[in-house]
């Protein structure tokens, strides 16, 4: 590995599909799969292997699978030392949480802990309270703000949920206000795409989730000191004393703010390197979009680190 500044970025729910541990069997994080199940009493060997995609898309299952993957990943990157430059993380939505683990602020078990209640709540909070996200392709942020704002005044409910690069603006609510919002997406030259997801994420629809979350993030410890993290929800770094507790509970009803997080990371923290570290490329298209000029290494299978 080049002695250039590394990022380290983690991937979101949607990137599961069944047998993503396959290629993870034989390395030496696989000891990570056991040491999740212990700590959620999940079966996560099922999940990563023999799990179907149908029962993947369950929110709280996709949510434990993708973090696992994730986590054995960036361990098997560390011993191998891609890691060893690092000076910053982030994480998309759950990605956070592997972020956190991987910058020293959360333990294996406490990250676990907090991903296995996070995705519970969500399941809940989506039962309670249906809703179904959308992304808006070709849109310009300043225009799908607008026309966003402009349905949400209309009684209908919409929000952004997530601003993930140049083009790509994901939009989340109630079934009619997604609706509603795909109908006028042509008026900015965008067309909404569903998203195959199991609720409104990011959005107040997640109230229930994010007062759940609020009491299992009060039996957690973060360190005080750890690698700088951007946030989803401000694209802030924050390392010394930050307050994890509340910029979490934030995150799961305001939207992630992916694209400044990016330019947070390539810009003020000076990676000149992000590694996405987990199943699927998604990151890595987005930051080619977001930063042309940076370099972007994936790892989604131990043979990418060879």
């Amino acid at each position: 590995m080049n002695s250039k500044p590394v990022g380290l970025v983690f991937p979101g729910q949607g990137t599961q599909r069944e047998g993503m541990g396959t290629a993870w069997r034989d390395s030496e994080s696989w000891t990570v799969v056991k040491e999740v199940s212990t700590y959620t009493g999940h079966d996560v060997e099922e999940l990563l292997l023999r799990t179907g995609d149908d029962r993947l898309r369950r929110t709280d299952l996709a949510q434990l699978a993708v973090f696992t993957v994730s986590v054995m990943a960036y361990q098997e990157a560390e011993r191998r030392g891609w890691t060893a430059n690092a000076v910053a993380c982030a994480g998309h939505s759950l990605g956070e949480y592997v972020a956190l683990l991987a910058a020293g602020a959360l333990t294996l078990q406490d990250a676990a802990v907090l991903v296995e209640a996070r995705g519970r709540a969500m399941r809940e909070a989506s039962e309670l309270r249906a809703g179904t996200m959308g992304a808006l392709v070709g849109a310009e942020r300043a225009d799908a703000e607008h026309l966003v704002r402009e349905v949400h005044e209309s009684g209908r409910d919409v929000w952004l949920a997530n601003v993930n690069a140049p083009g790509q603006i994901v939009v989340s609510g109630s079934e009619e206000g997604v609706a509603a919002l795909a109908g006028r997406a042509p008026e900015i030259g965008a067309k909404l795409i569903r998203l195959a997801v199991g609720g409104a994420f990011h959005t107040p629809f997640m109230g229930h989730a994010a007062q759940r979350l609020a009491e299992v993030l009060g039996t957690v410890t973060f360190a005080r000191r750890h690698l700088p993290v951007v946030a989803n929800v401000d694209a802030e770094p924050h390392s010394q004393d930050a307050d994890w507790a509340a910029l979490a509970v934030r995150q799961l009803t305001e939207p992630v703010l992916w694209s400044d997080s990016v330019r947070t990371l390539t810009g003020r923290l000076g990676c000149r390197q992000l590694i996405e570290l987990g199943p699927g490329r998604t990151l890595s298209g987005m930051i080619r979009r977001i930063t042309p000029g940076t370099e972007v290494l994936a790892v989604n299978d131990p043979e990418a680190l060879v």
